[in-house]
């Protein structure tokens, strides 16, 4: 299919999703492979229909495009200290709401015991004992491990409704949490590795007796207007 055609198929679909389509048909092979899982989903388990590998539009694989406060948030870096600090790939997700393709990244198939930190701040976000294996090719939580470092914001992208999440201390892009998850709370948390950085178990122990546990503070609450 040519350009053209992709631009005449885009007309018949609803608000933002017909031009992220016609980009999507006419990129080419290119973008195609670029996004093409390097593995398949694990054999019998169950995958959200919202976020199926296969599924172009897959709400897990589009990007966000959610406004976060930044004066509201304990950690602030200039853009030059933010792409200093982080690689290119994880600035384009944590910072530019960017997202990572499916099975290609690295810790969907992490089963390490251990604690996942924001890869921006440090906070201490998702614990192992609380990830399972959804089937999407992202790193999946049912709970956070604080639910006060995690913000939430509503997400109307790409011509669908989402919940954003980001870490609330330095306002790094995580994912977004969808309610298809498993008990005990029914949601799932679809997380950007390059958003995370892990520590086992061990090693997290250490990082709080080597004097790391203001990263480990609770946000303060708000003021009141």
């Amino acid at each position: 299919m040519n350009q053209a055609q992709a631009v005449q198929a885009s007309r018949s679909l609803p608000g933002l999703a017909a031009p992220f389509l016609a980009f999507l048909l006419s990129a080419g092979p290119a973008f195609a492979d670029t996004m093409k899982s390097s593995s398949t989903p694990p054999e019998g388990k169950p995958v959200p229909e919202t976020c199926a590998p296969d599924n172009p539009l897959s709400a897990c694989g589009l990007p966000s495009s959610v406004v976060i406060d930044m004066s509201r948030t304990q950690v602030r870096r200039s853009e030059a200290e933010w792409r200093a600090k982080l690689t290119p790939g994880q600035y384009r997700v944590a910072r530019e709401q960017g997202t990572e393709p499916p099975f290609r990244n690295e810790f969907w198939n992490n089963h390490a015991d251990g604690v996942y930190l924001c890869v921006g701040c440090d906070s201490p976000l998702f614990d192992a004992k609380h990830k399972f294996d959804s089937g999407t090719g992202w790193p999946s939580f049912h709970t956070p491990l604080e639910r006060a470092f995690v913000g939430e914001l509503r997400d109307v992208s790409h011509g669908m409704v989402r919940t954003e999440v980001h870490c609330k201390r330095c306002g790094s892009h995580l994912g977004h949490v969808f309610d298809d998850g498993p008990a005990p709370s029914g949601l799932r948390y679809c997380i950007n590795s390059a958003s995370l950085r892990f520590l086992t178990r061990k090693d997290y122990g250490e990082w709080l007796k080597a004097g790391r546990p203001e990263a480990a503070a609770k946000p303060a609450a708000p003021s009141k207007p």
